[in-house]
């Protein structure tokens, strides 16, 4: 989180990749699968007087993360609603796109092996605690508490890409 990626992904666009940002696949997979989110995590929300639903009836994704970063069994939960929604999709816009390079702007990509084996290097960006937690407060406007709790989540990330038996380049953005 608010490592830089985005912006390195914005380089490779310029040079003219096809950038496949994974959190935008992931709000379209969250507003597909927005009935069955609800359902599956109504009574944790309840217990922790959490509402999923926005005055339209659309979904908070703000409180949901409230609810399901800080409880690795509902993330675990949630991811296997969205990610079979997100491998589909990404498979079929590589599909359509054989031709051109294609990078996969996404943090947990270790998380859909099948994803994963189709990639040729994995860039790894890094920064600073201290400049991610700046660019994290002025660009999420979250709590301090829940971007703490995100940056928990990912403290081990690229001991999980290490692992991956692809080359890996990491470039530090701070």
């Amino acid at each position: 989180m608010a490592a830089g990626k985005n912006f390195i992904s914005s380089q490779y666009e310029k040079k003219g990749w096809l950038c496949l940002d994974a959190d935008e696949q992931v709000h379209g997979a969250i507003k597909t699968a927005t009935p069955e989110i609800l359902k599956a995590f109504e009574k944790q929300a309840a217990a922790e007087n959490i509402s999923l639903q926005n005055p339209d009836g659309t979904l908070n994704r703000r409180n949901l993360g409230r609810l399901i970063f800080p409880h690795p069994e509902l993330l675990k939960k949630q991811e296997s609603i969205i990610y079979p929604i997100i491998i589909e999709e990404t498979k079929k816009i590589i599909k359509e796109n054989e031709a051109r390079n294609i990078i996969l702007n996404a943090t947990v990509l270790y998380k859909t092996p099948e994803l994963l084996k189709m990639c040729d290097k994995i860039i790894f960006v890094k920064a600073t605690f201290f400049t991610r937690l700046k660019r994290a407060l002025k660009r999420d406007k979250m709590p301090l508490r829940q971007i703490l709790s995100r940056f928990w989540t990912q403290r081990n990330l690229f001991s999980k890409y290490k692992n991956a038996g692809i080359p890996i380049e990491i470039v530090n953005n701070n």
